[in-house]
């Protein structure tokens, strides 16, 4: 046997040991999606348990909702739930513990993978109010949120929960949260005590950090922008800078150095809460050399002193239809961009895997809030929904940037406190809208809990099925190869130039904002095979620069054709704190097809040949590990 095997063993292991590492580093090739949708519809798959106020994805499977303490009929512990989990493969929910009020708090995920939920709001009874106990108890047991720090490390196990932090933040209602090229978070603004918008007995115009770093500094632009100066508009620019956008300024700024650098006040709407316009930051590309533009569109056009007037009719102002974007590293100013095809306030700006970005949800009138004004439609600030999306096509010829072509409507009204995230299938999961001090049924816009996937034009299509997608990316260093079979190309060996990796981070979806979500794709080249139609792509790491995409967990996916693979979660950086390591870009070959060979020059007359590495023997791989390891034993 030793004689028979040795050589075939020897062979094996010496061709296929890179291999065999890397296979114990990648994803198995995604399917097809398990479940079936009609392209350009939503669909309502159920209720949630809670009202989906906050919301992101954990795992591949799991989405996880947050609300405020309110009285759902849901239950937990004994008391009203205001979180829970989301299975979407099974579609089964449970409900979790998130121990303190998380209203209004803000969130995003730490370069380790573990979810953190900061702020809230005080505790709270019956409709709303102040609880007499702000330590639990009384009928909805939450204690007082606005200092807590609560973290989620998701499973898929159902054994997951929130705990709280030893570590606690300032006060803080409406704070914005974005992680840093450390995989720690800064905690911006917010204020104490709450209301429609902010004022300057209850107002917090400082950052933070978590893990702490120190004492709450100081920021001159959220002194200066009251009383819109909520959920500042906040992003991580290449250059290592934040952008910040409050009430009608802009600035840079250097958090190590806790410098603010004006820039041009942003034209036409405001665009924080509670004007609330849809935000995002457009595809980081290897065209654009991975540049930062930042997107905004809808918003209110209100002057600064008319949103504490009491005059001011909120739901019979319009939403602004305006869409400007800005180039921070590059430029102080900002650009015109197509105007959304109707003015709207709360809109979510979602990414889908292709590049084109879904606009969903929010009201042609008013603003985000509510009350027990006369004037408010029961107690919304806002009416005319929209229910019809739109999308927008990056690099579109100005003009052409919005269509609703092939898309319907919603049945839903999505005003304040509604969420969408991106699943990995490509649907979008779209829940929540509760403009109520409490749980409500019977008016016009009451809390809502139906939850809806929204389909995409090349949902039903066959996905690209490839092989080799790692599990982790770094920051530079050597490239990787991803195989694509003839059927994931569509038989044409064209769509291997086109077809491109890209990376997405979904973000913590809440009033109108998906904190930290982007888009990035990797560079690539391919070496394509004419004898059977199949590609192999070479696709280099992260740039390396952690600025540009911070650690932490997304989801990668293939796009060949315009129709995306199902995405695997891949973690971006060392899965760890701390200073990522930057290593030099590897080489990626020249774009290249490999003929084929004619049946007099080939002694494969079948013309059989593989995508990629060529593996070794197939009688040996189907063997599989264990009897492989006798094999190695006995050479």
């Amino acid at each position: 046997m030793q004689k028979i095997y040795k050589p075939l063993v020897g062979l094996y292991l010496a061709t296929n040991l890179a291999s065999i590492h890397a296979q114990s580093t990648t994803a198995p090739a995604p399917g097809q999606p398990a479940h079936s949708g009609t392209p350009g519809t939503f669909e309502i798959i159920g209720n949630s348990l809670v009202s989906a106020q906050q919301m992101f994805l954990g795992t591949e499977d799991k989405v996880y909702l947050v609300d405020k303490t309110e009285n759902n009929p849901a239950q937990v512990n004994g008391h009203p739930a205001w979180a829970s989990e989301w299975g979407v493969g099974a579609n089964t929910q449970r409900t979790m513990d998130a121990v303190t009020n998380a209203f209004c708090a803000g969130g995003n995920s730490l370069g380790n993978g573990t979810w953190v939920n900061i702020g809230g709001n005080q505790a709270v009874t019956y409709g709303g109010l102040a609880a007499d106990s702000q330590t639990g108890g009384g009928p909805y047991d939450d204690p007082d949120g606005r200092r807590s720090i609560r973290l989620l490390d998701p499973c898929d196990d159902s054994k997951c929960d929130w705990v709280l932090s030893p570590a606690n933040t300032d006060q803080r209602w409406y704070p914005s949260v974005e992680t840093l090229e450390d995989g720690t978070l800064i905690i911006l603004g917010g204020c104490r005590n709450g209301g429609y918008v902010n004022d300057p007995f209850q107002d917090n115009p400082t950052y933070e950090f978590f893990p702490p770093k120190g004492d709450p500094v100081q920021s001159p632009v959220l002194a200066r922008t009251l009383p819109v100066n909520l959920y500042p508009l906040t992003w991580l620019l290449p250059s290592g800078k934040l952008l910040m956008q409050s009430n009608w300024a802009t600035i840079l700024l250097d958090y190590h150095t806790n410098k603010e650098t004006p820039l041009d006040d942003i034209p036409d709407a405001v665009r924080t809460y509670p004007a609330s316009a849809g935000t995002v930051m457009l595809p980081l590309t290897p065209a654009n050399n991975w540049t930062a533009t930042i997107l905004f569109c809808g918003g209110s056009n209100v002057a600064t002193e008319q949103w504490t007037s009491p005059d001011f009719i909120v739901p019979n102002t319009p939403a602004s239809a305006s869409c400007v974007q800005i180039t921070p590293d590059v430029s102080k100013s900002y650009v015109k961009d197509d105007p959304l095809p109707e003015g709207r306030s709360m809109a979510n700006l979602i990414f889908l895997p292709d590049g084109k970005i879904l606009c969903l949800n929010g009201a042609r009138m008013g603003t985000a809030g509510y009350g027990n004004n006369s004037w408010a439609i029961g107690q919304s600030y806002a009416d005319d929904p929209v229910l019809t999306p739109a999308i927008y096509t990056p690099g579109a010829p100005q003009g052409q940037r919005w269509s609703r072509d092939g898309l319907s409507p919603s049945t839903i009204p999505r005003l304040y406190h509604s969420s969408a995230v991106l699943l990995p299938d490509g649907s979008v999961f779209v829940s929540g809208s509760n403009p109520n001090a409490d749980f409500i049924t019977g008016v016009k816009y009451p809390t809502e809990y139906r939850t809806e996937r929204f389909y995409p034009s090349w949902y039903s299509q066959r996905r690209p099925q490839p092989l080799g997608l790692p599990r982790q990316l770094s920051y530079g260093g050597p490239s990787f190869d991803v195989q694509l079979s003839a059927d994931d190309l569509g038989g044409n060996l064209d769509n291997a130039k086109s077809a491109k990796v890209v990376i997405i981070r979904p973000g913590f979806s809440t009033h109108s904002m998906n904190m930290g979500q982007r888009y990035l794709e990797l560079k690539s080249s391919y070496t394509g095979y004419a004898a059977n139609n199949t590609a192999t792509l070479h696709v280099n790491q992260l740039p390396p620069n952690p600025a540009i995409l911070a650690p932490g967990p997304a989801l990668l996916f293939v796009v060949v054709n315009g129709v995306p693979s199902v995405g695997v979660r891949v973690m971006a950086g060392s899965g760890a704190l701390g200073v990522q390591s930057l290593l030099a870009v590897g080489d990626l070959p020249v774009p290249n097809v490999v003929q084929a060979q004619s049946t007099s020059s080939t002694s494969n007359p079948k013309g059989d040949t593989s995508a990629g590495v060529q593996a070794g023997p197939r009688w040996i791989e189907a063997l599989g590990a264990p009897v492989l390891g006798l094999l190695v034993m006995a050479w």
